[in-house]
């Protein structure tokens, strides 16, 4: 009988955690460890193995399969392309300090589509294959176009029985056109909403008046398109966090029961702002602090709340093929489902790719609307875009769970040859990852009732988690 390697992780309570390449996983002590190191399984180690799918008798028997479609439905596959971001303009009406994109002033000429990009964005879509597609606008404020934005949404219609267009607005300036616009069955509204009042004029609008404005739109949003239309994002300052209840509480009250922590990103102006060394440190300890607050407060209220991202990574963790999220994805391919047109008509792999090159520290762009798509800068890409091979991540436990993400290597780091456990991306999903193992293994009642919600399970409990006494 031949085991497949295991690597292993030590958890606070003196337990490990094992995992193999497929992601298969269980909970541990040193003496298992210790016979494993040794060679010296006994046989209760072997049966325990067996029965969980860490072992095979002779290549290409059932266990030996079983494992090979395991490990294949861990890896992400090439899709055909049916998601663009589409950025109309670059033109802002405002002036976020943590800006990522570097928008230009609403005024400012020479940020909008041409005639020329419009056109070529049309045939762009036309080429594509379908039959599903979506269409997300950015910006910049992309309700500053709104004719641009009816053109390729009358277009898309025409060519794609089931297509489907978010719009990213900040929702700040909005009049019957604006509306009429977002009032259709196949269109969504995109926002952020920063913790409260207070937290979004610091951040966002820089005042009062002009928040009060926004909150009185984002009501009507909810109101005209009905909360399952509408989502919001906050942005979170590690320096200055929110309180949890205060940004639970107004998620909730606009009808929006999945929130997305995310911090402020080292992309655009947000780069000018000073960088702190223990930032990421900070980052984990407040996220973690979040997810434990919402199994207290779920448990409380009875109304379940999820963190998206922690969902996303709990989700991947217990079964292959998720990787909606592309942080999760490995091999993360590039310019592969989705790909962005800037104001300019240039291509980009993502929107944090557009970010980077547009203040100029590296240049990312993969073509343009016009003349198409370069293979050949996708596939430089693509060759630093999976972590099965990396010297770091092949011994990582949480390898077949985790992904990549070589721009924001660029982006903080200038370069993607790093040493892994270093980085801001490994730093970010080790914490994550063992929040999810300390959450799943946690016995308590609060616990097991969010963890089934957020997993999508009708229940949790101990069996759910193989353990190897």
């Amino acid at each position: 009988m031949t085991v497949w390697p295991l690597k292993f992780r030590d958890l606070p309570d003196g337990k490990l955690l094992f995992s193999d390449d497929a992601g298969g996983f269980f909970l541990g002590r040193d003496e298992f460890l210790g016979r494993y190191a040794r060679d010296a399984l006994s046989l209760d180690d072997l049966r325990f193995l067996r029965g969980n799918g860490h072992t095979f008798e002779r290549e290409g028997d059932p266990d030996w399969t079983s494992y090979a479609y395991r490990w294949a439905g861990r890896q992400s596959k090439q899709q055909e392309l049916s998601y663009l971001i589409l950025v109309p303009t670059l033109r802002c009406n405002l002036t976020c300090g943590y800006c990522q994109v570097s928008r230009a002033p609403e005024a400012a000429r020479g940020f909008d589509w041409s005639n020329e990009t419009l056109n070529a964005s049309l045939e762009f879509i036309g080429n594509l294959k379908g039959p599903d597609i979506k269409i997300e606008f950015q910006g910049g404020e992309p309700l500053l176009r709104v004719d641009l934005l009816e053109q390729i949404r009358a277009f898309t219609r025409s060519k794609f029985p089931r297509s489907q267009f978010v719009v990213c607005t900040n929702l700040q300036r909005m009049g019957e056109v604006e509306w009429a616009f977002l009032d259709q069955p196949d269109t969504f509204v995109s926002t952020s909403l920063d913790e409260n009042h207070e937290t979004h004029t610091r951040q966002r609008t820089g005042d009062g008046l002009a928040t009060d404005t926004f909150f009185g739109n984002m009501a009507e949003a909810v109101r005209r398109l009905g909360p399952g239309k509408v989502s919001a994002l906050p942005t979170i300052d590690v320096g200055r966090p929110p309180d949890f209840e205060d940004l639970v509480g107004n998620f909730e009250r606009h009808g929006i029961q999945s929130i997305y922590l995310r911090p402020i990103n080292h992309q655009g102006f947000a780069r000018r702002r000073k960088s702190d060394p223990n930032a990421i440190a900070q980052w984990n300890s407040l996220h973690s602090g979040f997810i434990d607050y919402l199994i207290e407060r779920n448990q409380r209220t009875g109304r379940y709340v999820e963190e998206y991202y922690f969902s996303q990574c709990l989700r991947r963790f217990l079964r292959s093929g998720t990787d909606d999220h592309v942080d999760l994805r490995n091999p993360n391919f590039f310019a592969s489902d989705y790909i962005v047109v800037d104001h300019d008509g240039q291509l980009y792999p993502t929107d944090e790719a557009r970010m980077l090159s547009r203040i100029g520290r590296v240049d990312l762009s993969i073509g343009t609307v016009a003349d198409g798509i370069n293979r050949q800068k996708v596939q430089l890409l693509n060759h630093a875009s999976i972590n099965n091979f990396d010297a770091d991540c092949i011994h990582c436990v949480y390898q077949p769970f985790c992904g990549t993400d070589v721009v924001d290597d660029l982006s903080r780091d200038g370069h993607i040859d790093l040493i892994r456990s270093e980085t801001w991306f490994c730093r970010r999903h080790i914490s994550l990852f063992d929040k999810v193992v300390e959450v799943m293994t946690r016995c308590d009642d609060a616990a097991r009732q969010s963890v089934a919600k957020w997993a999508g399970v009708p229940s949790w409990g101990d069996h759910m988690v193989p353990v190897h006494a």
